[in-house]
């Protein structure tokens, strides 16, 4: 029997969001550990799902999970922004029913030391494809100094970057995370309840998996598809991505795209794709807190395609 190594974060949320689901195909964006993956297809029984991940870890263990599922399910291996434009080919876009996306490292990843995601790992890693090129070595002991204010800016959203970015290249190279967490943990923000380097640790993953290109490749591909019917929620942990996700759904809401100081609308008015499900984004309960703390930052918004 497996270990279940990761608890999938707002989980009734994800069911209720595709609860109406009968048949067609759900995607999984962010297979993982399969937790999300397991539960969307127990609550659809006539439903397929095709599941996508880079981490050949999370998906060789996820394919022993899922296999009771049989023909059911499909796993995919790649960047989900570029995977599912072979999904749309193969399938066609009136089958896809569902995209979930859970833009978030899993506790897995953060608790293998050996993967560098953590301030406490030994190595200085953070590829969630370990066959990819950049690893978090490279930022930090080869970037310059401008590149890492750049990272440190647009990523950690820390107001003293410079100072940081200057501590950097003072004090490499960095051979783990915790060398490097340790060494800058002096000028990091304080008082707040997560650990000092998260900020720091955030804005090297992000940079090092691109993740928000890839959110905002994968939200460009959703969007040309046009689906005619299909229920698209996304899960974000910081405001970057939920800031991304909002713009997007509220874009893909409005009929007319002309700007707001236009004299009349020389749009046609025919770009409406749907309407969004969550006014605000929702949330983990009091239950799953307890008994996942890292929900805590969770967030996930529904958009409901509908087009012609």
């Amino acid at each position: 029997m497996q270990n279940i190594p990761h608890i999938p974060v707002l989980y009734a949320q994800v069911i209720d969001a595709f609860e109406d689901i009968d048949d067609g195909i759900i995607i999984d964006c962010t297979m993982g550990y399969g937790g999300h993956s397991s539960m969307l297809l127990e609550a659809n029984p006539h439903a397929r799902l095709i599941a996508i991940d880079q981490d050949q870890t999370a998906i060789e263990f996820s394919t022993a999970r899922l296999s009771k599922f049989g023909e059911r399910v499909s796993i995919r291996k790649g960047r989900f922004a570029s995977v599912i434009q072979d999904i749309l080919q193969e399938e066609g876009r009136e089958n896809i029913k569902g995209i979930l996306a859970d833009i978030g490292v899993s506790s897995l990843q953060l608790d293998q030391k050996d993967r560098g995601f953590s301030y406490e790992s030994d190595t200085l890693d953070m590829r969630m494809d370990k066959d990819a090129p950049l690893k978090a070595s490279d930022v930090v002991n080869h970037y310059t100094v401008q590149e890492l204010e750049r990272v440190l800016l647009e990523y950690g959203e820390l107001r003293n970057y410079k100072k940081i970015a200057s501590e950097i290249l003072k004090n490499r190279p960095f051979s783990s995370a915790k060398e490097l967490s340790d060494t800058l943990k002096p000028h990091m923000p304080h008082g707040k309840k997560i650990h000092p380097a998260t900020l720091l640790m955030q804005a090297i993953r992000i940079e090092v998996n691109n993740e928000l290109g890839e959110l905002q490749s994968l939200l460009k591909s959703i969007e040309e598809a046009k689906f005619p019917h299909a229920t698209i929620a996304i899960i974000s942990f910081h405001s970057l991505e939920d800031r991304i996700v909002k713009q997007e759904f509220t874009k893909w809401s409005k009929a007319c795209i002309c700007p707001d100081d236009a004299f009349r609308c020389t749009c046609s008015k025919e770009y409406k794709l749907g309407h969004i499900i969550t006014k605000k984004p929702l949330t983990a309960d009091d239950n799953e807190l307890k008994a996942n703390p890292r929900s805590r930052s969770a967030k996930m918004r529904i958009f409901e395609m509908d087009t012609k």
